[in-house]
């Protein structure tokens, strides 16, 4: 069973970046292909991006040339860079190990105008 842990989420104006971090317990991490949700208030859960184990990612067109999904397996990580941010993309991110069905417990990320 792998167990999901969210870093990085914070405040920052429109156009700057945040890292988002899922740091992975487990032995099933590297066979997990790898998806970030988000979930804005009064909203749905929406997908964000995906990451293959071996690194081959998708991603809404929202975000689409904006963000960036990768993973390091050696230390159980997968990473959501995500620049030119919008004060649309306030949300709280989720990341989620799609074999494992298990979800992290969210990161809130605030953007302001």
């Amino acid at each position: 069973q792998v167990q999901l842990v969210e870093s990085g989420g914070g405040l920052v104006q429109a156009g700057g970046s945040l890292r988002l971090s899922c740091a992975a317990s487990g032995s099933t991490f590297s066979i997990n292909a790898m998806a970030w949700y988000r979930q804005a208030p009064g909203k749905q859960r929406e997908w964000v991006a995906a990451i293959s184990s071996v690194g081959i990612t998708n991603y809404a067109p929202s975000v689409k040339g904006r963000f960036t999904t990768s993973r390091d397996n050696a230390k159980k990580t997968v990473f959501l860079q995500m620049n030119g941010l919008k004060p649309e993309d306030t949300a709280v991110y989720y990341c989620y190990a799609i074999k494992s069905g298990t979800w992290g417990q969210g990161t809130q990320v605030t953007v302001s105008s």
